[in-house]
């Protein structure tokens, strides 16, 4: 007998409901939504349990947090498949290795059908169809029912979603917007605009599509009013609006009744912009030249993400915006990777390009072929260069499409005899075949190759005086978030943001979090994986000590440790690796609930002792959760506090008062210890001998060795 398919309706753009064959069914307490949430979307993917009472509880979950998740799975079982017989097997919420998995179809999830909805806008915007385009992101847009995602829902994991959630609902609904205005329709978009700016009032991007349907609408004072309400608010944290509201607002002052004069393809200098000396000076001559002499050539700028790749253009081809030279700038989307043709209408000129691409589309019906596109791309630049020099700038190539990095090269072979100049940016990672072409042809074809590293500590420190808020904080401070930067502006900035909220690194902001989570997207999941176990051992680690812990052999880890290394995330250290960024490894393991930390150094603690692993070592992982006195760790104490204390005595000193006032200490043991833990402090000259053999204890040591 087959089965018959269970259909769902699973909605949570709104208050999560779920329809089970045409009939909503309660899904019960706020907590047991917030498991079946989390589920929901991370379906077709086992979640362990760990992962999914972090997502509900968060940083301290109570000692019932097990029993409960149990509790929310059985009955959300009995909700889901309300037929099955106790003793069949379950089908939708299936268990395996403490981990579970939801089996729902994307299309049963609203959340699911409006990403993939936004994904084929994406596609139409590379191939240059504007109402397909906008076709997509009506489809996109209809399953938002006008309410808060997971509302109501509990838990980090619903809170994260929220943000992210709303973030794509937002950026979704502002390129909408920018089509209906291309279509005419502002009317249709002004009223709806006004009311998400107004509750979402710090928004720049929304507030500048909002001032042109506006001003399309011939109400340029109302789009004046927005722009100054915007700025004042944005006065009150110390900042203004950025260039392309206020480029809006200037040209609502020319002309009241919209924006005429054409943007300018060159982004605006990023504030306070500092260093680079030799490289911007070195883009300024490749640019002059271009524009004194007809003298073309190609740049590549390699380096990590947040390094300042975006910001050294701007600041090194900031004369473009004014010289007499025609731009094309264009910058790489991670969402769009793999969309065919997708950055053509980037770094061309977008209705030049646009007409390029539809006259193709036009003439082979599909998806043209290769050589013709290339052929189209050629020939169109040719032309350019006739009438006027040309500078086409690629950002995040990295996330080019092939046929687009394609007729990058092809492009290159243009530039020794035509005014063209090619200036592109990119990460080491990701990197496909045609990428990693590129990097082997272009530097032995005259292309100038220039790895961008990290930036010098009296610049990174001049970077933290200009953009903290306090003029008091003291040096100390400025040195420490220097170091955990270590040279990437990008972390440096947001480490700034942190500790202007009472934060730090080892206790880090969501927007931290999401910033070093974003980075580490690009590695394959081994090589995250690896780097969250990384993050537990320390500053500095052998290889060896990723074997001890992970389980696995050396051979194993290495090309997880190499494309970690291409990364820029570790750096190697004479014999040693460590993080490249300490706030990468700080992030990683405080991100983690406290209780799962101390679970996973104690785990730690134990598998490097196994190995063979130094006792620094495992004392460094009792120390660091700290790990709680159980009979593993009272055995191993006891069994090397001698040797301990005479290898690392500061590290022993430390683990042994944190053993002694430990309540699960047996009578035995801590006597043991408590005598070690005298004659360390005693030879550290923390405590006196005032007698023979009799020390004298200060009042601070007395509680740790009474």
């Amino acid at each position: 007998m087959t089965a018959v398919p269970i259909s769902f309706d699973i909605r949570l753009l709104d208050t999560p409901r779920v329809t089970l064959a045409g009939r909503e069914i309660a899904l019960g307490a706020a907590r047991r939504q917030a498991v079946f949430a989390a589920l929901v979307l991370n379906s077709g993917r086992a979640v362990p349990r760990a992962e999914l009472i972090a997502a509900v509880w968060g940083e301290d979950p109570p000692s019932s947090a097990m029993g409960n998740l149990y509790t929310y799975v059985s009955a959300l079982r009995r909700v889901l498949e309300p037929g099955r017989d106790r003793w069949s097997s379950n089908t939708v919420l299936t268990s395996q290795g403490g981990a579970y998995r939801l089996h729902v179809r994307a299309e049963e999830v609203d959340v699911h059908r409006f990403e993939r909805a936004r994904e084929q806008s994406r596609s139409f915007r590379a191939s240059g169809d504007a109402r397909s385009e906008l076709a997509a992101l009506d489809a996109a847009l209809a399953e938002w029912q006008g309410g808060e995602p997971l509302a109501g829902v509990p838990g980090p994991h619903a809170e994260a979603q929220r943000v992210r959630l709303g973030e794509l609902y937002l950026a979704s609904t502002e390129r909408h917007a920018e089509l209906m205005l291309g279509f005419g329709r502002a009317a249709e978009v002004t009223r709806p605009l006004l009311d998400l700016a107004a509750r979402h009032p710090t928004r720049e991007s929304l507030h500048a599509v909002t001032m042109l349907a506006l001003a399309a609408e011939d109400r340029a004072d109302e789009a004046t009013v927005l722009y100054t309400e915007l700025r004042e608010r944005l006065a009150e944290s110390g900042t203004e609006p950025g260039a392309a509201v206020t480029r809006i607002h200037a040209q609502l002052a020319d002309d009241a009744a919209r924006p005429a004069r054409p943007r300018s393809p060159v982004p605006p200098r990023h504030a306070g912009f500092r260093g680079r000396t030799a490289t911007v000076a070195r883009l300024r001559q490749a640019f002059t030249a271009l524009a004194d002499g007809g003298h073309g050539g190609s740049h590549w700028i390699r380096g990590e993400a947040g390094i300042g790749k975006s910001a050294l253009l701007a600041e090194g081809l900031r004369d473009a915006a004014t010289a007499e030279v025609q731009v094309g700038w264009g910058v790489g989307d991670e969402p769009d990777r793999g969309a065919p043709l997708s950055l053509l209408p980037e770094f061309l000129p977008r209705d030049a390009a646009n007409d390029l691409l539809a006259s193709l589309y036009a003439a082979h019906g599909t998806m043209p072929p290769t050589m013709a596109v290339i052929d189209a791309v050629k020939a169109f630049v040719t032309a350019r260069c006739a009438e006027r020099p040309v500078l086409l700038v690629l950002d995040d190539m990295q996330w080019a499409d092939d046929t687009s990095l394609l007729v990058w090269h092809a492009l290159h072979e243009l530039t020794d005899r035509l005014p063209l100049l090619l200036v592109s940016a990119s990460r080491p990672l990701p990197t496909g075949h045609e990428m990693r072409l590129l990097r082997r042809l272009l530097p032995r074809t005259g292309a100038t190759l220039i790895d961008l590293g990290p930036l010098d500590d009296p610049t990174a420190t001049d970077l933290v005086r200009s953009w903290t808020l306090r003029a008091d904080i003291d040096q100390g401070a400025v040195r420490s978030l220097v170091a955990a930067a270590g040279g990437n502006p990008f972390y440096l900035r947001h480490l700034v943001i942190t500790e202007r909220q009472g934060l730090s690194a080892d206790t880090p902001a969501p927007e931290l979090i999401e910033a070093v989570y974003r980075h580490l997207r690009p590695l394959t999941d081994d090589t995250r994986q690896l780097l969250h176990a990384v993050a537990f051992l320390g500053n500095n680690y052998r290889i060896a000590d990723l074997s001890a812990v992970t389980g696995k052999p050396i051979p194993a880890l290495v090309p997880f440790v190499e494309e970690a290394m291409t990364a820029g995330v570790l750096v190697e250290d004479g014999h040693r690796l460590r993080f490249r960024h300490p706030v990468v490894r700080q992030v990683l393991h405080g991100a983690i609930p406290t209780a799962l930390r101390v679970t996973m150094h104690r785990q730690l603690a134990q598998r490097i002792a196994e190995a063979g692993g130094g006792l620094s070592r495992v004392a460094g992982q009792l120390l660091a959760g700290p790990v709680p006195i159980d009979a593993w760790v009272e055995q191993w104490l006891t069994a090397n506090v001698e040797q301990l204390s005479v290898t690392v005595p500061a590290s022993a000193i430390a683990v042994l008062r944190h053993a002694v006032s430990s309540p699960s200490l047996s009578p035995p043991s801590r006597e043991l210890l408590a005598g070690q833990l005298r004659r360390s402090l005693l030879r550290a000259g923390l405590i006196e001998v005032t007698g023979p053999g009799q020390p004298s204890v200060p009042d601070d040591e007395y509680s740790a060795v009474r």
